[in-house]
């Protein structure tokens, strides 16, 4: 049932789903123009969206005490794996068509699922196998082993990693939210996000014209603003009703992508997504039935 109010959530959540499709869309784009690294889309996409991750916490109740943590090693090991994912996330999106990059990003659940068995414990019937298989299953139609024209197999292992690392920081967020609270998770992944990936910059880095630089700024901004969208949706309505949305960041890549770059969606990269879809929305639909918390399907919500 969803509570008053969740319908002003929801329109959070689907402007957030459609702010991270516009901050990949545009680091795919600015990488298409000049040689961008994934250290300085980590680096581009952290220095642009803290300033809005700031303006949201100085205007909630209680403003920056609600940064403070009484576990930063905790912190700092959910900030090692998030940044490690969101780099591999992003080699990943230099490596293939938008679409097939976020696609593959929403395998994140299925490793969610794997994960939660050896960590946590949980018993895991027949009905979230049988979405484990359909979401693989969408992967291998994707992938085409061996077929001519098939996504490069380096983008796809990036992709897949990337999905992996977030399914795992979804794991430690299990335990991490229990005593600290969003604010603190979102303001000091930002932080890491952009200590590392400055420095990978430095090493990695390219000079780059004034309309990249543009783009690139453009794209930490919209990212900034889907994760402020994201977390305030959680305030207004349940994750039954809100994890659904996220899938629509595939609809904002797939005319993103056809809009600013030209891509054309393959059928199998359709196929594949319709699969991977249905299988998020089983377990969705499941999850909500036994009335327990969802695993957000897209990464973007972990790392």
């Amino acid at each position: 049932m969803i509570r008053h109010g969740a319908s002003y959530g929801m329109t959070l959540r689907v402007a957030s789903a459609f702010s991270f499709s516009l901050m990949y869309a545009l680091m795919k784009w600015a990488a298409t123009l000049e040689p961008v690294s994934a250290g300085e889309m980590v680096f581009y996409r952290s220095i642009f969206g803290l300033p809005v991750v700031l303006f949201w916490v100085l205007n909630l109740k209680g403003g920056l005490a609600l940064i403070s943590t009484r576990r930063p090693l905790v912190h700092l090991w959910r900030c090692g794996l998030g940044v490690s994912g969101i780099l591999l996330i992003f080699q990943g999106l230099r490596l293939l068509p938008l679409a097939d990059a976020t696609t593959i990003g929403f395998t994140a659940p299925i490793f969610a699922t794997l994960l939660s068995i050896l960590f946590l414990k949980e018993k895991v019937g027949r009905h979230r196998w049988t979405a484990v298989a359909l979401g693989f299953l969408g992967v291998l139609v994707m992938v085409r082993p061996g077929a001519e024209g098939a996504p490069p197999l380096s983008g796809l292992m990036f992709a897949l990693g990337g999905a992996f690392v977030a399914a795992s920081v979804t794991v430690t967020l299990r335990q991490l939210g229990k005593t600290e609270s969003a604010t603190a998770i979102v303001f000091w992944f930002f932080i890491a996000c952009a200590c590392v990936g400055g420095g990978l910059a430095l090493i990695d880095g390219h000079s780059h014209s004034w309309r990249v630089l543009a783009i690139l700024a453009a794209g930490g901004l919209a990212g900034g603003l889907a994760q402020l969208l994201m977390t305030t949706s959680l305030q207004h309505a349940p994750v039954s009703a809100l994890a659904p949305l996220d899938y629509l960041q595939m609809v904002g890549a797939v005319v993103l992508g056809w809009l600013l770059l030209r891509d054309t969606p393959t059928a199998a990269t359709l196929t594949g997504a319709a699969l991977i879809v249905g299988s998020g929305l089983y377990t969705a639909w499941r999850e909500h039935v036994l009335k327990r918390e969802i695993t957000p399907p897209s990464p973007s919500s972990s790392v």
